[in-house]
């Protein structure tokens, strides 16, 4: 488990309301119902976040990565 850092963060009060609750029936601690929402966005925005390149942008630019040629896929070398 990561080390966790204290942060400070602003919730409607429908909001505290329903985490509470969900807090008392789960016995899940609030802190980690947030943290699992953070977790939700950013694999849902993880397009936008730094990383390694995926090949489908070259693949779909006309680039033969397998080849190492252009869109026309014909290797040098007389192949």
């Amino acid at each position: 488990m990561s080390k966790k850092l204290a942060t400070t963060i602003y919730i409607t009060e429908q909001q505290q309301a329903l985490l509470k609750e969900l807090n008392r029936r789960t016995k899940v601690p609030i802190a980690e119902f947030i943290r699992e929402g953070i977790d939700l966005v950013l694999e849902k925005h993880r397009s936008h976040l730094p990383g390694q390149m995926e090949l489908q942008p070259l693949v779909s630019s006309g680039f033969d990565v397998l080849s190492g040629g252009g869109s026309s896929g014909a290797a040098s070398g007389g192949r």
